[in-house]
């Protein structure tokens, strides 16, 4: 078990919208920008577990990279997804904070070993990736993850 602690560097705040392109209108307005289209997420289609993987491949994602932070939008599209949940739960908000790790998988490793569990998770064939924890409902509000880069990127 390492005991290097996984939550420590922030990469995004992830912010589910019904709206995406008012929302990208809309925080323009106030100067939060440029936004870009988020990379196609088939490349994670291989080594996929989430509850259904086209509604997976359907999330629509815009990011912002600001000066210390990257700010994402996700919006749901149409089947079963954590993502579609929280909306129709709550509405718009905050859904997850994405902390970078070295490799996914031995940081998934560590909050197993924290005691969480895993909500949904994606590798690439180079095994970057990303794992969501289930984690707003057990005290942290939101959802906590872990992605490591495409090396290549």
């Amino acid at each position: 078990m390492s005991d290097t602690p996984v939550f420590q560097t922030l990469h995004h705040i992830c912010v589910v919208v019904r709206d995406i392109d008012k929302s990208v209108a809309y925080y323009e307005s106030k100067e939060v920008g440029p936004w870009h289209d988020f990379p196609s997420l088939e490349a994670f289609k291989d080594d996929l577990q989430v509850p259904d993987p086209d509604a997976f491949l359907d999330l629509t994602y815009k990011y912002a990279d600001l000066g210390n932070v990257q700010l994402q939008l996700c919006r749901p599209g149409k089947g079963e997804s954590p993502q579609r949940d929280f909306l129709e739960t709550h509405g718009e908000g905050v859904f997850h904070l994405g902390f970078s790790v070295p490799t996914c998988d031995a940081a998934e490793a560590r909050a197993a070993d924290l005691g969480l569990d895993v909500l949904l998770r994606g590798r690439r064939p180079d095994g970057s990736g990303f794992t969501y924890f289930d984690t707003a409902d057990a005290g942290a509000g939101v959802v906590l993850q872990i992605r490591s880069a495409n090396p290549s990127r």
